[in-house]
């Protein structure tokens, strides 16, 4: 602070700049808040959704390049995640821009700059569910949508939607979803449980907040997987019993930019 907010974007290149190759004036392009260097250790192991240069990047507000193009009656205003599209004009470096056709509209493209990605990345990318799994969505915004969409598209056969609202419970089952429960509910964890007969197999945490990955966790079968993708404050935990994790053969994961 004082900075631009903004990370999920698409639009049009005004100007690019004399060294600039990977794009030019009139493409139309998706903002990727995650820019990668494709030098440091990460990025040269097939790793780049966690670039360590642009996670240093991004802690300081600078582009990945390190500088800052964003002031405000003189003043250095910091960029987010290198993106920072709340604005009529971005400036960003060529590593955080996707070229695109120009056919999809701009209103479905920017999804693709961290919901889609994170949602259904988290499914087919981190957790790699087989076909026919039973799966759990906690949380059912944008990019938990997306993922419930991702389940569908994997081929799972079945998909339990948890969320605290009922509007997006009913959405959840427009879109495919085969079961809803709401999380207010202080009996759902043991409903989801005894509905899938032990659990199930995957279950994904995007809504961000402890009580979310809590309750992902509890759905999930011995030997099963729970991924989160949700972003919540540094200094929030979560707390596992440890011997439970051993003897059930749990697996976390953390899932970030679709992994």
């Amino acid at each position: 602070v004082p900075m631009v907010p903004g990370h999920e974007a698409a639009g049009v290149e005004e100007e690019v700049g004399k060294n600039v190759t990977q794009c030019k004036a009139g493409d139309h392009v998706v903002m990727s808040f995650v820019p990668i260097c494709g030098e440091c250790e990460y990025c040269t192991t097939g790793r780049s959704n966690i670039c360590i240069t642009a996670f240093r990047a991004r802690a300081t507000g600078a582009l990945i390049n390190g500088e800052r193009r964003l002031s405000l009656g003189g003043r250095p205003l910091h960029h987010t995640n290198g993106v920072s599209c709340y604005a009529e004009y971005m400036v960003a470096c060529e590593d955080s821009v996707i070229v695109i056709d120009k056919d999809v509209p701009m209103v479905d493209a920017a999804l693709f700059g961290c919901a889609v990605v994170t949602g259904v990345g988290a499914i087919i990318n981190t957790a790699k569910i087989r076909p026919g799994a039973t799966i759990g969505v906690v949380g059912l915004g944008g990019v938990g949508l997306c993922a419930l969409l991702g389940g569908i598209v994997a081929g799972a056969g079945r998909i339990i939607a948890i969320d605290v609202a009922d509007d997006k419970l009913g959405l959840a089952r427009q879109l495919g979803a085969t079961d809803t429960f709401n999380a207010t509910d202080p009996d759902c964890v043991d409903k989801v449980v005894d509905a899938t007969k032990g659990g199930v197999e995957y279950a994904f945490e995007v809504a961000g907040v402890v009580a979310a990955m809590q309750t992902a966790y509890a759905i999930t079968r011995r030997g099963g997987m729970t991924v989160t993708s949700g972003l919540s404050q540094q200094e929030h935990t979560f707390k596992i019993p440890h011997a439970q994790l051993v003897v059930d053969e749990r697996t976390i994961k953390g899932s970030y930019m679709g992994s």
